[in-house]
């Protein structure tokens, strides 16, 4: 997913590296998203400099851009985490999206033929094609991103920025509440929702959301947990 263009402005490109903390903001969010980086992993800054061969203020500035889309944990004296939901902030999240995407695709199905869904079908296209080659954490990836694209096809810059980080925020409860089978969307949900949008039916499109967002509540066990990780390099290193 693309950082904000207003901060993407204000950084400058390691002339060393190539690297500048847009990179790291998302390869880290990636890797949340994907779950390969699990809830509480301490990200050091030390191993952070290491992996991307940069210096720590660079590390710094990412890791304050995180923290503002609430994917990590700036704790006092102690560092950074990847944020950590509990049982509450995981109701919380899916109050939130019960509350905000119900009424999204009811209004892309009431406007369907006046806007331009291409990034939706592509993006299904991708995810099958994801499926067929069985690729695990691209899988992950985009089904939750699925999410974040419903909403940038509404123009609301605004939607979109609090759909990106109420799916980051689900990621991390999948990872940390979720097993193997929860932790990506059933495989034709998606389409199904995205066929309601395309033929504008807007009631069909939102109880098919519903029942979605209930399916991925539903197959979450509150008392299982994934473990932290700690080999930042193996996990970041590399696209």
């Amino acid at each position: 997913m693309p950082v904000n263009p207003q901060q993407r402005s204000v950084t400058a490109t390691d002339p060393k590296t190539g690297v500048d903390e847009n990179l790291i903001v998302e390869r880290i969010y990636r890797a949340v998203m994907e779950q390969r980086l699990a809830p509480n992993t301490k990200l050091s800054e030390a191993r952070l400099c290491e992996t991307f061969g940069v210096g720590r203020m660079r590390v710094r500035r990412a890791l304050l851009l995180l923290s503002s889309q609430g994917i990590i944990k700036l704790q006092s004296n102690r560092g950074a985490y990847v944020a950590c939901p509990d049982k509450s902030e995981a109701n919380d999240v899916f109050a939130a999206r019960m509350l905000i995407e119900p009424p999204l695709v009811r209004q892309l199905a009431r406007q369907s033929s006046d806007l331009d869904l291409t990034l939706l079908t592509d993006h299904i296209a991708l995810e099958d094609a994801a499926r067929e080659k069985n690729q695990r954490t691209e899988i992950i990836r985009l089904s939750g991103e699925f999410h974040t694209k419903l909403a940038q096809a509404t123009g609301n810059q605004f939607i979109f920025r609090m759909m990106r980080e109420l799916v980051t925020r689900t990621s991390l409860i999948v990872g940390l509440f979720g097993s193997s089978e929860d932790a990506s969307c059933p495989d034709h949900e998606h389409n199904d929702i995205l066929q309601a949008i395309l033929a504008q039916e807007p009631e069909k499109a939102e109880q098919i959301l519903i029942s979605h967002l209930q399916h991925i509540q539903n197959g979450l066990d509150m008392d299982a947990r994934q473990e932290p990780q700690d080999d930042l390099a193996v996990i970041l290193g590399s696209d």
